[in-house]
């Protein structure tokens, strides 16, 4: 996972660099904000001024997705009040997807903390290097762009064994997605989830009655 999010770092440090921004701001903002594809995002805005409404905005509905991760991260097993916040702080897709697996679930609150830092130094110190770095890579380097992708489609697979042939929620899932693509194409993400947690719901609230009358 860690070794995944070098290239993106890197990416974003070379491109931080390129925006005219100093090299320091690449590491600064990623140890800070750790925000991934919203850091991208703020690179753009920054460089053009962008009003700091339309940052907070944007940050909200880039963001969002995190309001359902909170539903099922395991929060309530990491210990004390700065770890409870920290572990806030770096919630992240990929700390999301790895720690709220099943065979995650033993996990004590020291290993929750520590995947969640390595990761984020991973994230940062990437970015930093690739500030600095950045303009040593040869043009005729290919396949940067598709790590992000690579590492969401191994997260994927590795959902998809936990569901145990769980084919309904695959199937919900699908079409949660295929509908928001339709519907809301420029807020695809967070209708998807919206729809597939509405889903969710239902089945559950569903499933309970049946089981009541039975």
């Amino acid at each position: 996972m860690g070794l995944a999010m070098i290239p993106l770092g890197l990416a974003f440090g070379t491109l931080v660099v390129q925006s005219g921004l100093d090299w320091w701001w690449a590491g600064l903002s990623a140890a800070l904000i750790y925000g991934g594809s919203f850091e991208f995002l703020l690179i753009g805005m920054v460089t053009a001024a962008a009003p700091l409404v339309s940052i907070a905005v944007a940050a909200f509905l880039v963001n969002a997705r995190h309001v359902f991760y909170a539903l099922s991260f395991p929060l309530h097993r990491v210990r004390g009040r700065l770890g409870k916040t920290y572990s806030t702080f770096a919630l992240t897709d990929e700390a999301y997807a790895l720690t709220s697996t099943e065979h995650s679930r033993s996990w004590s609150s020291p290993r929750i903390l520590w995947v969640q830092l390595f990761m984020h130094l991973y994230w940062a110190g990437s970015a930093a290097a690739g500030a600095l770095l950045g303009a040593l890579v040869p043009d005729s380097v290919t396949g940067l762009d598709f790590a992000l992708t690579a590492l969401f489609t191994v997260l994927a697979l590795d959902a998809i064994r936990d569901l145990h042939g769980d084919v309904p929620t695959l199937v919900l899932a699908l079409l949660s997605a295929v509908a928001a693509r339709l519907v809301f194409p420029d807020q695809m993400l967070l209708a998807a989830f919206a729809l597939f947690t509405t889903g969710l719901l239902a089945r559950h609230l569903a499933t309970g009655r049946k089981h009541r009358h039975a």
